[in-house]
């Protein structure tokens, strides 16, 4: 999907930095009547957004809210084709079987699914995830990289070292990354990331990337059984953060970091991963679903496997299973 025109129209006065644009301009630019951009500068200033008037100069942005949408994201995008196709929701179950329909019927590779609410969202292992109205990021980013398919489980990585990278890039906090998927402040989660393959046999389809971040809900946003396990960007910095922003440099490292791991192969990913590691050289409990060991967490594989040194010596891999600290 491509922008409409209220998102151009919004786009550009976005990106005029407060200089007004007369009305006359904006209908010219777009080949729309005078009175289309004054029902959209209406709609505009009912979905939060307070536009001024200079006589004889035009419309200008003067205060602009905290959404996600198409054009407040674009803003800030500097990517080939991530998040260049953006479909946008204030509400949705959740954005995750969305993405995989568009998919499934062709979506462009970096295809973004966005919504302000989940209301039925789920994490790894179908578990539920608390995604707060206006706090948070909740998407969903349909990838197409070249790879087999016993190497898609990799981009859970992959994913994991981009976001941390946005994230450091956009507050100056530098996450840690819990094997496999979760990242953390202050032993805290912030972020979870769940990848779901579309495949044959032997060529990846499409790997959906569903990424859950707490930006800024303060303590009062998460329930009770929450608390102790959950924060949020804006806890951490004692601010709140442009979430818009922060989609951008996601979006930006994720198609960076997607591509060397196709190019170059699993290593670089492999070693920046390790850098933000909090599992590394820990002792820990592997529960899987058959069985649950204890050892040592000594690195990861080129496969994204954990490895695990146990009391008699001998090394496990852990493909799939939660990590608990001893």
């Amino acid at each position: 999907m491509t922008l409409t025109v209220k998102d151009k129209v919004l786009k550009r006065l976005l990106e005029a930095n407060s200089e007004p644009i007369s009305g006359q301009k904006l209908a010219d630019e777009f080949g729309i009547s005078r009175t289309a951009i004054w029902k959209y500068i209406k709609a505009f200033e009912e979905e939060g957004y307070e536009i001024g008037t200079v006589r004889k100069k035009g419309y200008y942005l003067k205060t602009i809210p905290d959404l996600v949408t198409a054009a407040n994201i674009k803003k800030s995008l500097q990517t080939k084709h991530y998040g260049q196709e953006i479909i946008y929701y204030e509400s949705c179950q959740s954005t995750q079987p969305i993405a995989h329909e568009l998919a499934q019927n062709g979506a462009e590779d970096g295809t973004v699914v966005i919504a302000e609410e989940q209301v039925k969202s789920k994490g790894r292992m179908a578990r539920p995830w608390a995604s707060k109205a206006y706090k948070g990021i909740w998407m969903s980013v349909i990838t197409r990289p070249k790879l087999a398919p016993h190497e898609a489980p990799q981009m859970t990585l992959v994913a994991a070292v981009a976001i941390t990278r946005a994230i450091e890039e956009i507050t100056g906090l530098t996450p840690q990354i819990k094997w496999p998927n979760d990242l953390l402040l202050n032993g805290k989660k912030i972020t979870g990331i769940l990848t779901e393959l579309q495949a044959d046999p032997d060529l990846v389809k499409s790997i959906i990337i569903g990424i859950g971040m707490n930006v800024n809900q303060d303590e009062t946003d998460f329930p009770e059984e929450l608390s102790d396990i959950a924060t949020s960007l804006g806890i951490a910095k004692g601010e709140s953060v442009d979430r818009a922003q922060l989609i951008a440099a996601v979006l930006y490292h994720l198609e960076h970091y997607t591509n060397l791991y196709v190019t170059h192969g699993f290593k670089p990913i492999k070693l920046l991963w390790e850098s933000y590691s909090n599992t590394i050289g820990r002792q820990v409990r592997a529960v899987m679903i058959q069985e649950t060991i204890e050892g040592t967490a000594i690195g990861i594989t080129d496969e994204g496997m954990l490895e695990l040194r146990l009391a008699d010596g001998t090394i496990r891999g852990v493909y799939s299973g939660d990590i608990e600290f001893n």
